[in-house]
């Protein structure tokens, strides 16, 4: 959704703006060419990172790189806006999940159709966090369920747990295909149009990666960083992310509703910190998914950062439970594992 990123952002020349996904490059380089700006580029992935060289090359001065995770934009982006002798950023990008990129390479391990190691680690492991292997050989059988059923809307999470602990009492997992392989016995029935390991493929993914996390303290350290008037463009691609950045939308913008009339009237939060720039996310065009397939469940919000101060809510002090996850699942992303 390169056009539709492009209009809600609206770069102008002299404006700097945050690619917090920059993967590929695709919308850094849409910014680049839009307008005499700067970009600052932000992946976690250091293939991505060593990949852009040649772009930040290219550009001269106007594409700076850095590794890290966009959740914490609120320490990282800081110096790189004080060494350009500027307080805030006009714009920020987040293409949330995982990239073409690391879909395609077998050996990231994040596809069930392209047989590889059981890793899916955005950072190439190059933390000391767990891979999929670690987890899915491990965690106790009630966490591998609700790991499922909360991340991958998994109907048959009980079962896929049960079936996945009893093959490892045999032999551990090691890769992508042998995974696939017991889920989609597990689960059955009639061929679908998605691949039976899609939602439990899916769920260890955000798992190991804590998105939802990442993507809670990214949304609060956009909030700090934009300037007044700045934009906030976030692209999702399933209903739980699309949940967590409505939701934090709705809260920071006033927009959230009296739940029922019956109720008391809810007392007056604090003054807006954004401006929707649309009530409804947007989505893909079919010309665009026709290009792009994986596009399809894209969704798109946007925002304009107001003269409030930041809310003193903390989503990651409140719990991912206030977003929509149940309390359980919220610990166990907080906690980042309960083996």
């Amino acid at each position: 959704m390169l056009d539709e990123v492009l209009a809600a952002l609206a770069p102008r020349d002299g404006g700097i703006y945050v690619d917090g996904t920059f993967g590929n490059g695709g919308y850094t380089n849409g910014i680049l060419s839009s307008a005499d700006t700067r970009v600052i580029g932000i992946d976690r992935d250091p293939t991505a990172i060593a990949n852009a060289q040649d772009m930040a090359a290219a550009h001269q001065g106007r594409l700076t790189l850095v590794s890290g995770c966009f959740g914490d934009m609120a320490v990282l982006v800081p110096p790189v806006l004080g060494s350009m002798g500027v307080p805030a950023a006009d714009g920020i990008a987040l293409d949330l999940g995982v990239s073409s990129m690391q879909l395609d390479q077998a050996e990231r391990g994040f596809s069930f159709r392209l047989d590889g190691p059981l890793d899916m680690r955005m950072d190439a492991g190059a933390g000391d966090t767990p891979s999929a292997a670690d987890v899915v050989n491990t965690y106790e059988p009630k966490d591998l369920a609700q790991i499922f059923k909360v991340l991958g809307e998994e109907r048959q999470a009980r079962r896929v747990a049960q079936a996945i602990v009893r093959r490892r009492e045999d032999e551990p997992f090691t890769r992508t295909a042998d995974l696939a392989d017991v889920v989609a016995q597990a689960i059955g029935g009639k061929p679908q149009r998605i691949h039976p390991a899609t939602r439990v493929f899916q769920a260890l993914r955000i798992y190991v990666n804590d998105e939802l996390g990442e993507l809670a303290r990214g949304l609060m350290a956009a909030e700090k960083l934009l300037v007044e008037g700045g934009r906030l463009a976030v692209v999702s691609f399933h209903s739980l992310e699309d949940r967590v950045v409505k939701r934090f939308l709705a809260a920071r913008s006033g927009a959230v509703a009296n739940p029922s009339r019956h109720l008391p009237e809810a007392v007056a939060g604090p003054e807006p910190s954004f401006r929707l720039l649309s009530r409804k996310a947007q989505e893909p065009t079919d010309a665009e998914i026709s290009r792009n397939p994986r596009a399809r469940s894209a969704k798109l919000r946007a925002a304009e950062r107001t003269s409030a101060p930041m809310h003193e809510v903390d989503m990651s002090e409140a719990g991912l439970a206030a977003l929509g996850l149940p309390r359980m699942m919220a610990g166990l992303v907080a906690e980042g594992g309960a083996a």
